[in-house]
């Protein structure tokens, strides 16, 4: 049996150009560059973004544009959601759908780069009825 996993501690993602990433990443998602870990960013390694809490950290690592199968999913609360939903069409300048999933309603979005993100959350009854006019 394996042993027991407490957390994810940090995601790789793959950008092109990683100052403007880093932009990015903070205008949209509000994450920041976390100063103790900086020194990874020398020699290609990783530049590593927070939010303020601690409970997010992404890796950027500036490599050649790829395909990219994984989907980044953050969890929020039904509020929460609808003040992303809002965020985000200011943000990136186009409306964000709601998707329900039954259990659970989602939006999705896409990086400069194309890595794909979704935000969800499982408060589904506060969120039933709303479809896509939320």
């Amino acid at each position: 049996m394996a042993p027991e996993l407490d957390r994810i501690d940090h995601i790789h993602v793959f950008v092109a150009d990683r100052a403007a990433a880093e932009r990015w990443y903070g205008r949209v998602l509000g994450l920041s560059r976390l100063a103790p870990l900086e020194f990874w960013a020398a020699d290609g390694g990783p530049l590593t973004l927070g939010n303020a809490s601690g409970s997010i950290h992404l890796a950027l690592f500036e490599r050649p544009a790829a395909k990219c199968r994984s989907t980044i999913a953050l969890g929020t609360s039904a509020e929460g959601l609808l003040a992303w939903r809002r965020h985000l069409a200011a943000a990136l300048g186009k409306t964000v759908e709601l998707v329900d999933h039954q259990v659970s309603w989602s939006i999705y979005f896409e990086d400069p780069d194309g890595n794909p993100f979704e935000v969800t959350t499982y408060d589904h009854a506060a969120l039933a009825g709303q479809g896509q006019s939320a």
